[in-house]
């Protein structure tokens, strides 16, 4: 695995903002995880969260990352991961968004994100935002005239802000529908997950960032998965989530995209 490092001049406890695990260069398919990580750089001194907090899924999406490493190595596929806290910096939103370094994230509060400077905010787009976004621009780019498909890796809580959910699959997409329509058309008959198109989220809740600055935009179809957290949260769920996915996205992309 290759570890892109982030410019020089930012405060060096901020560390990696991005980690590669490389493919050869016929790979159709490209895996991202944005929300991989928890970590929080000492310099921010947890944010002023505690250790709950720091645990909990506002801090990253809990077995989002093994789930995308396994569907990586079943479609022979490229990973893009980040490896910092989304609540140091959301990498899947744009610096101008309200929400990429939020001051409060469903019920709790983030002291260390509260009324930041304009120079803090660039630090933290500078450290771990950009890295991020030149890293998966260079690994497309690179993959031109191979590269199809650009997938996304989520994870979500199963009760957010004191309301259960029953869907356990998202496939959301953001202005090209085309391949979450049709990997939901073509969800195996064997598989009985509850499977829902833009749930628990959509792009209306500005989810969509990655899909359409690295898949719209350069030609890639993309899709975003979303797991409900609580399916993935060992090593043999995770194992039967990959198992499962990676040929329903290898035959959604053959078969649909031929």
């Amino acid at each position: 695995m290759t570890i892109d490092t982030h410019a020089s001049g930012i405060d060096p406890s901020f560390g990696p903002a991005v980690a590669r695990t490389p493919r050869g260069p016929e790979a159709e398919v490209i895996v991202v995880c944005e929300h991989a990580s928890n970590w929080i750089p000492p310099g921010l001194s947890d944010l002023g969260l505690d250790a709950h907090a720091k645990h909990s899924h506002i801090a990253w999406d809990p077995g989002a990352l093994s789930v995308a490493r396994l569907l990586a190595d079943a479609l022979a596929a490229p990973l893009v991961e980040g490896c910092i806290s989304r609540l140091v910096y959301d990498l899947n939103r744009p610096p101008e968004s309200p929400t990429a370094i939020p001051a409060t994230s469903e019920i709790f509060a983030v002291p260390g994100n509260r009324d930041l400077s304009d120079a803090a905010r660039a630090e933290r787009v500078a450290a771990v935002y950009e890295p991020f976004r030149a890293a998966l621009a260079e690994e497309i780019a690179s993959r031109a005239g191979k590269l199809r498909l650009l997938v996304t890796v989520h994870s979500f809580t199963p009760i957010y802000n004191g309301v259960p959910r029953e869907v356990e699959l998202g496939l959301l997409h953001g202005r090209d529908a085309r391949f979450a329509t049709e990997m939901l058309a073509r969800q195996p008959e064997g598989l009985r997950w509850d499977t829902r198109l833009n749930e628990p989220y959509s792009a209306v809740d500005g989810v969509a960032h990655t899909l359409d600055l690295h898949g719209c935009d350069t030609g890639l179809l993309n899709v975003m998965l979303e797991i409900r957290n609580d399916l993935i949260a060992t090593a043999d769920q995770q194992k039967v989530w990959a198992e499962a996915l990676a040929p329903w996205i290898k035959t959604t992309l053959e078969e649909g995209f031929a």
